[in-house]
């Protein structure tokens, strides 16, 4: 599964004030871009901390999109996702799928909810088990819509794209198991300073040889804001 990893950022990095408060960091013409990037991606996944806070939809919203919806992730080790987050209040309607390391939660599933129990790493779903099993689960919804192209919902020679929008921890997670294959980054023209939130949450590093290196492939402005892609060497 290809990861591509989001940032929407202030020029020293941070994604919210020491307060956390985040909307808007960019401008409308990168939150547009956003949403273009979201439709060409299968799932949009998010920590279970970005959704309480910013009670996100993770949906495509462009004038005249028909296309599929993507599948909302959210990495939530304790099924801790309230009931009235519109991740849970639309789930019959969009694909919602929830990865935990805990047997599911019937709150969640009798809302719509699929939850996707998988084996812990350090506290939380282990990182390679989940893109694993959302890879099946997308390869299954693709069966049910698309039956010529995925006969028997088979997840062979199927390689979903996954669109992994934050939190901190959770860029941190995925930069640190090697599962990023690309990183968007919008930065905004504003300074958050040191207390602020940074993009990257806790990733220990003792050697600059260990760290986690990417080619900048473009870059271009959006309105205000600059959008720079990157894909790793």
């Amino acid at each position: 599964m290809r990861v591509t990893l989001k940032l929407a950022t202030s020029l020293d990095g941070r994604i919210a004030t020491a307060a956390g408060e985040s909307k808007w960091i960019t401008g409308p013409a990168a939150r547009e871009q956003v949403h273009r990037l979201r439709a060409l991606h299968q799932a949009v996944l998010v920590g279970v901390e970005t959704a309480i806070a910013d009670d996100p939809e993770l949906t495509v919203r462009l004038p005249g999109f028909v296309g599929f919806q993507p599948t909302r992730v959210v990495l939530d080790s304790r099924q801790r996702l309230p009931a009235d987050l519109k991740l849970v209040t639309d789930a019959t309607r969009l694909d919602t799928v929830v990865i935990t390391t805990a047997n599911p939660n019937k709150r969640l599933t009798d809302a719509g909810v699929t939850v996707l129990r998988v084996v812990e790493s350090e506290g939380r779903p282990d990182l390679a088990a989940a893109l694993q099993a959302l890879r099946l689960h997308l390869a299954g919804r693709l069966a049910q819509t698309l039956p010529e192209r995925a006969a028997g919902g088979s997840a062979e020679g199927y390689d979903p794209a996954l669109f992994v929008e934050g939190g901190g921890q959770v860029a941190a997670s995925f930069l640190k198991a090697g599962l990023v294959d690309a990183i968007e980054w919008f930065r905004a023209p504003i300074v958050l300073g040191d207390e602020g939130r940074p993009a990257i949450g806790e990733f220990v590093l003792d050697r600059l040889a260990d760290a986690p290196r990417f080619r900048r492939v473009a870059i271009h402005e959006v309105g205000d804001d600059l959008w720079e892609r990157y894909e790793r060497l």
